[in-house]
């Protein structure tokens, strides 16, 4: 099993959701986050006065999918999060060793 961690722009989100639930990906945790990269920021101004916004407003989206779907959710994230500019963001893979429902104490991919 492998852990997808998906860092995107707010704006891409419903259709990055769209694009998974179609292809059968329904569990997911999803965090509102800021943070940035090479972004760096940006400058903004409020009542005559101008500020520097370092971190960014980001969506995080953990998913933990079987291995024979990574390649397939990988695609399907950067497929609907790409707009071609900077700050589209990046995704993360981690193997995981066990998961296990509380509920029922089922193991492996059927605890998915």
């Amino acid at each position: 099993m492998t852990k997808l961690e998906a860092i995107i722009q707010p704006s891409r989100f419903d259709s990055v959701r769209q694009g998974l639930m179609q292809m059968g990906v329904d569990g997911m945790t999803v965090s509102e986050v800021r943070g940035h990269g090479r972004q760096k920021g940006h400058t903004e101004t409020y009542h005559g006065h101008e500020y520097h916004v370092d971190l960014l407003p980001k969506i995080k989206i953990e998913i933990v999918v079987d291995d024979k779907l990574v390649d397939s959710v990988v695609e399907a994230i950067a497929k609907n999060a790409s707009t071609g500019r900077i700050g589209d963001g990046k995704i993360f893979l981690s193997k995981i060793d066990e998961v296990i429902r509380i509920r029922n104490l089922e193991r492996g991919v059927t605890a998915l």
